[in-house]
């Protein structure tokens, strides 16, 4: 089967309702290689065949070299885990800005868990920034490694810029309140630097 045919068979798969790791299991269930099929997904996905081959890259060694006899559920489930399967979403200005502000963020932490930094890149790429910012806010920065007046005033600076709309989610509106109140707290704390030395 050629790779349209493929593409069109993951498309209307994904058009009756299955998830993208389902998609994926059903097609690998007919025989057709790991590779074709989890690469017919993605753009069946709309997502673009550079930022394809890109994911597919990063997962082929582990995942999709040597697959195992009837483990295609399992790796549908670990490619969309991955996010091989997030679609990604256009950013405007101001998103694009938030998650600069992010990045800045979680420099400041001073050192962050893999999974937390993948959790928010899978958020970043498919525009959730919401569950981003909920993430953070919620977070702190590292005792000895972290700057939490940075971290928190960073923030407080996003989460401003995300609930400059109409009816902003009642969530971020709460969590912008804590970040503020932190960065008031962390600010108050440090030292001052003029004086006499």
């Amino acid at each position: 089967m050629h790779q349209p045919s493929l593409t069109t068979l993951a498309r209307h798969t994904l058009s009756r309702g299955a998830t993208p790791a389902a998609t994926y299991a059903l097609i690998a269930r007919l025989g057709h290689p790991p590779l074709p099929v989890a690469r017919a997904v993605c753009l069946a996905l709309d997502i673009p065949l550079a930022e394809t081959t890109r994911r597919l890259a990063d997962c082929y060694d582990a995942l999709l070299a040597d697959p195992r006899p009837d483990s295609e559920c399992d790796t549908g489930e670990v490619l969309e885990a991955l996010g091989v399967f997030d679609v990604p979403k256009s950013l405007t200005d101001t998103e694009l800005a938030v998650v600069d502000l992010f990045l800045v963020a979680m420099d400041a932490m001073g050192g962050i868990r893999p999974g937390h930094r993948h959790g928010l890149q899978r958020w970043f790429t498919t525009g959730n920034l919401t569950a981003a910012y909920l993430s953070l806010a919620f977070a702190r920065p590292l005792p000895r490694t972290g700057d939490p007046a940075t971290y928190w005033t960073t923030l407080t600076t996003a989460g401003e810029l995300l609930t400059a709309v109409p009816n902003p989610d009642r969530r971020l509106t709460y969590a912008l309140t804590h970040c503020r109140t932190q960065a008031t707290r962390h600010q108050k704390s440090t030292p001052p630097t003029s004086g006499a030395s």
